[in-house]
């Protein structure tokens, strides 16, 4: 590699919030997210919750000058939301998308029909390969009662083995996203210490924006206040993440979170607050190793905490199926006896009595739609308990390695 050994990443990272007919001065807000990051100049910026890809298109058209590259992820049945603009040359990208995600009955949360991924981009960083995955989780809804924990574990597990198997190759490798996790929940710990990410905040030399880099805070005029009543300050759930892998350092310069409005408007860019990181990346001389982000026995606690929390979900998915499983057969059962009953009516069993048409109809359909409703659950809390074992079982290889390599 030739070129100046030292590189500023200008990183911005927000969760855009722009859903087509449900948003609130959506258009408005993507204007605005367009002329901030084009008076910016920022080198990366990775979005989230972009649904409607005519945003995306007017947000290329609008940046196309000051960003030459994009990239739009899609997924699921209304898309992943993901997008990343960069001055830097696009290699490639390539998307994943996580095994469990949600409910699809749950059509209040709607994180089942987006497709929750994460998409990679391979860039070319003037002198070396930069790789930067934009990422979103499954949201909380309920801190006390989650009961979207096991999946979103899962989805940490697997956005660590991803990013672990995908960067060797890579010299920088840089995460932004909404984790839908605090900093201390074990999600996080989990991704940080398997992957040996650092996060910004953390390592920031210099900090500006909200208190404890809260990224969805109680003044914002989009989110749902009642969420953080139990936390007045707000929630830091958005971040930026990054390691080097190869005979380079990095410094965090500078982070800072969008507070209050836009310039000169009475709204905010989103519900939530944007994320942007300087990062200074160094070459040194020496090569260093991948090494892991904890203490090995630290980490094999992390392993174990978060693989019992993937067993408890897996015992409420056994549950589940066999709830579902009992419905279906009862429900089949149902429509044999009506069809007994039928066949009894043909052949002159019961004659002398009327047959009651419309009900005996009403109920045919009944059974056959629980049988159905049934049956598609049964399928899919089948499909939820092969994941959750498939994830536990790496969890407890992961954990034996740890034990047995101190």
């Amino acid at each position: 590699m030739e070129g100046d050994p030292t590189l500023r990443l200008r990183i911005f990272d927000l969760n855009c919030w722009a859903i087509r007919y449900l948003s609130k001065r959506r258009q408005e807000r993507v204007q605005l997210i367009g002329d901030v990051l084009r008076q910016e100049g920022f080198d990366l910026v990775l979005l989230q919750e972009v649904w409607s890809e005519r945003d995306y298109s007017d947000l290329k058209v609008k940046l196309g000058r000051s960003y030459p590259f994009s990239h739009y992820f899609r997924s699921g049945v209304i898309g992943s939301g993901l997008c990343v603009f960069s001055r830097f040359p696009i290699l490639d990208t390539l998307l994943y998308q996580y095994s469990l995600n949600g409910y699809p009955y749950m059509l209040q949360h709607g994180d089942w029909f987006c497709g929750k991924s994460v998409g990679l981009v391979v860039a070319w960083g003037g002198s070396w390969p930069v790789l930067p995955p934009s990422c979103q989780l499954h949201a909380e809804y309920c801190r006390e009662k989650d009961a979207y924990l096991p999946h979103r574990l899962v989805q940490a597990w697997e956005l660590a083995q991803f990013i672990r198997h995908t960067s060797k190759a890579a010299d920088v490798v840089l995460v932004g996203g909404d984790l839908n996790m605090h900093p201390e929940d074990v999600g996080i710990r989990l991704l940080r210490g398997w992957t040996g990410l650092r996060d910004a905040f953390a390592e920031a030399t210099r900090f500006e924006g909200c208190e404890d880099g809260c990224t969805l805070v109680p003044g914002n005029c989009f989110t749902v206040k009642s969420e953080l009543l139990p936390f007045p300050r707000g929630i830091r759930i958005d971040y930026v993440l990054y390691k080097v892998t190869g005979s380079f350092t990095v410094k965090c310069e500078e982070l800072k979170t969008t507070k209050g409005t836009a310039p000169g408007m009475d709204i905010p860019f989103s519900d939530h607050e944007a994320v942007m990181a300087t990062l200074q990346i160094r070459r040194q001389g020496q090569a260093v190793g991948d090494t892991l982000g904890t203490a090995e026995a630290t980490l094999a606690d992390v392993v174990t905490e978060a693989r019992t929390e993937v067993g408890v979900g897996l015992r409420a998915a056994q549950r589940q199926r066999y709830s579902t499983g009992r419905m279906a057969v009862l429900a089949l059962l149902l429509l044999l006896l009506q069809a007994a009953a039928a066949l009894g009516t043909l052949v002159g069993l019961g004659a002398g009595q009327p047959f009651p048409k419309l009900s005996f109809t009403l109920l045919a359909f009944l059974a056959i739609g629980v049988l159905l409703l049934s049956t598609g659950l049964h399928l899919f809390h089948t499909m939820e308990v092969k994941m959750l074992q498939g994830t536990e079982e790496q969890m407890r290889m992961a954990l034996r390695t740890l034990q047995e390599h101190p």
